[in-house]
């Protein structure tokens, strides 16, 4: 069975040579590569190579990725992307929100009111790589921030900055009619005037309960957690009439996982390595605007 396929090469040292270990491991596979273009700007190149490659079933192209992974050198990356998404008219974009969409972590920004960030971040990390249970470390990382005053949120929000090439990235894929959406184990305080400010069309968070003008040290409601952020991809994708073979979902964290490995592709950005070893794809590199060119939009 031949399957069509684009190779997305990116990064920020890309050149020819760099893109040699990729022609190797497809022309082992027997991949016909044709119609090859170059783009990018003055942050990181792209290439990109039709390919027409003999694949029986998942699995194959799952290992397929895992060669082209292990070939690629330093600075460079290579997406392996079924045409068929790259072609839908309409696609689903969801993304983690700390450390993906935004830079940091937002529960570190308010423990460090708490004089607790250096303690919250530890246990973040953990969770993160898969160590903890996502809901059990969130409870015991919010309950430090019991007695704080509500205006840190305010404060909070202003120091929270967007990935490089988030607010470019959302902005093309409306442009283009397809639909962004967001699913955080954070906090609607924050994400919502993000969400807001970007034109995002489903957002959804965790919330912070403030009693009296002060932080609880709780959360109201069911936890987001991995099993949520699957959920919230497939209601969504249907509410919008999108296959899931048409959405793209991008995360760093082992909180990101089930979402990851439901979508259409699930990119690993910047992520932590247990993370990166199930991807179907990693940008490893500042720039989240790269999934336009994984997406081709």
């Amino acid at each position: 069975m031949t399957s069509n396929l684009a190779a997305v090469s990116y990064g920020v040292k890309i050149s020819p040579d760099s893109l040699e270990g990729v022609r190797k491991v497809l022309a082992d596979a027997g991949a016909e590569v044709s119609a090859e273009s170059q783009e990018g700007d003055d942050r990181f190149g792209v290439f990109t190579s039709e390919v027409e490659a003999r694949l029986e079933s998942p699995d194959d192209l799952s290992a397929l990725r895992r060669r082209v992974a292990e070939a690629a050198v330093e600075g460079v990356d290579t997406a392996l992307v079924p045409t068929g998404l790259r072609q839908a008219e309409r696609k689903l974009l969801i993304m983690d929100v700390d450390s993906t969409l935004i830079q940091q972590e937002v529960i570190e920004l308010l423990a460090a009111y708490a004089g607790k960030r250096e303690e919250v971040a530890a246990v973040t990390e953990a969770a993160m790589r898969g160590e903890l249970d996502f809901a059990q470390s969130l409870h015991a990382r919010v309950a430090v921030l019991a007695g704080l005053p509500a205006a840190v949120v305010d404060s909070v929000r202003n120091e929270v900055r967007l990935s490089l090439g988030a607010a470019e990235l959302v902005a093309a894929f409306k442009a283009a009619g397809h639909v962004v959406a967001v699913v955080s184990g954070g906090f609607n305080q924050i994400l919502g005037p993000i969400a807001e400010e970007l034109g995002l069309d489903y957002w959804i968070a965790n919330e912070l309960e403030i009693v009296d003008g002060a932080l609880t040290g709780k959360v109201l409601g069911a936890v987001i957690d991995r099993a949520a952020k699957e959920k919230y991809l497939r209601q969504w994708s249907a509410a919008e009439g999108i296959e899931l073979a048409h959405t793209i979902a991008v995360g760093d964290g082992a909180n990101d996982l089930d979402m990851l490995g439901a979508a259409g592709i699930g990119v690993a950005f910047n992520a932590k390595p247990a993370v990166r070893a199930v991807a179907d794809a990693a940008i490893n590199m500042p720039y989240l605007d790269a999934v336009r060119h994984i997406a081709n939009v």
